[in-house]
């Protein structure tokens, strides 16, 4: 068994937990608790609750609606301290919309970030768009504007693109090494461009699964270790034990290997990663100790999210 980390772990991307989806309308603040309690027990402090692509209407409700629920309730603001949205506008091109549903994929207008910042008041937000979607560019630095935090992901923008979207004021990028297909162009594709940006605070699912040990130790030599975080993109298999569960609109699959996969498919799809295993396997994969490595699951997110540092962290 895995001890709890004696790290303040926040994790910005946590789409689900201990049998509960975040992306099922109308959650009550039991199913929350279910969730926050089970991502305390296994070691975690806070989450952004992240929300992936649908249709835009039925999103913004979702969102709404659990920040209702969350506002008021200081045991579940305390562990959710803002909110992640992962689509629509994320390319639609096969391999790069990963397990999102390309059909649903739209271009961000200003009108979208405004409907953003309306439905959760001043919490912080996260928002993961890709740069090379019709008007993107005008979008994060509206994002900028209203105070929202903007990754790139799910894309396969240029490496002139990305430049673009980081002058507007783009500051991370979501899960690199994924959302991209398995076979890529070896002069020319996402990670390298990615990693040549100076820029971008970048996230690395630390399983071993989605980001290959291999690859997981040359993006840290390529890329300063302030600006790596580790996440989980845990969903609600997390935490629970293996058979089926849901991701919004799909139903997945977790074997006694615990990974996450859809049915008759190669492809993961979130994964059910605990908190107290990033830092070990972190640790495993780079050969160095896990001590090391706990700014990438806690002062590394705070500081890029502009959230507070704990007590025992601050300076």
């Amino acid at each position: 068994m895995i001890a709890p980390s004696p790290t303040s772990i926040l994790d910005p991307q946590v789409n689900g937990y201990a049998g509960v989806d975040f992306q099922a309308d109308n959650l009550s603040a039991e199913r929350l608790r279910i969730a926050t309690q089970g991502w305390r027990r296994d070691g975690g402090d806070q989450f952004l609750l992240t929300l992936v692509t649908d249709h835009w209407p039925v999103l913004l409700n979702r969102l709404r609606q659990l920040r209702n629920v969350v506002v008021g309730r200081p045991d579940l603001r305390e562990v959710i301290p803002g909110w992640h949205i992962e689509g629509p506008f994320l390319s639609d091109q096969p391999g790069f919309h990963g397990a999102h549903e390309p059909a649903l994929m739209v271009d961000p207008t200003r009108d979208h970030l405004q409907q953003l910042r309306d439905a959760v008041g001043s919490d912080p937000i996260l928002l993961t768009l890709a740069p090379e979607r019709r008007g993107a560019i005008e979008a994060i630095a509206e994002a900028r504007r209203l105070g929202i935090t903007v990754s790139l992901g799910h894309t396969n923008a240029s490496a002139t693109q990305i430049r673009e979207a980081v002058s507007a004021g783009a500051t991370g990028f979501t899960h690199l090494g994924n959302a991209c297909p398995q076979q890529l162009d070896r002069h020319d594709n996402i990670l390298w461009r990615v990693a040549d940006v100076p820029d971008l605070t970048i996230g690395l699912i630390a399983d071993g699964l989605h980001v290959s040990p291999l690859l997981f130790r040359l993006l840290h030599r390529a890329i300063s270790p302030d600006r790596i975080y580790y996440t989980t993109d845990a969903m609600s298999a997390a935490g629970a034990p293996p058979g089926d569960y849901p991701l919004g609109r799909l139903r997945l699959h977790v074997g006694p290997d615990r990974i996450v996969r859809q049915p008759g498919r190669s492809n993961f799809a979130g994964s059910a990663l605990m908190p107290n295993e990033l830092l070990p396997r972190a640790s495993e994969m780079l050969g160095v100790p896990a001590e090391q490595l706990a700014g990438a699951v806690s002062e590394t997110p705070r500081r890029w999210l502009g959230l507070p540092l704990p007590d025992r962290q601050a300076p």
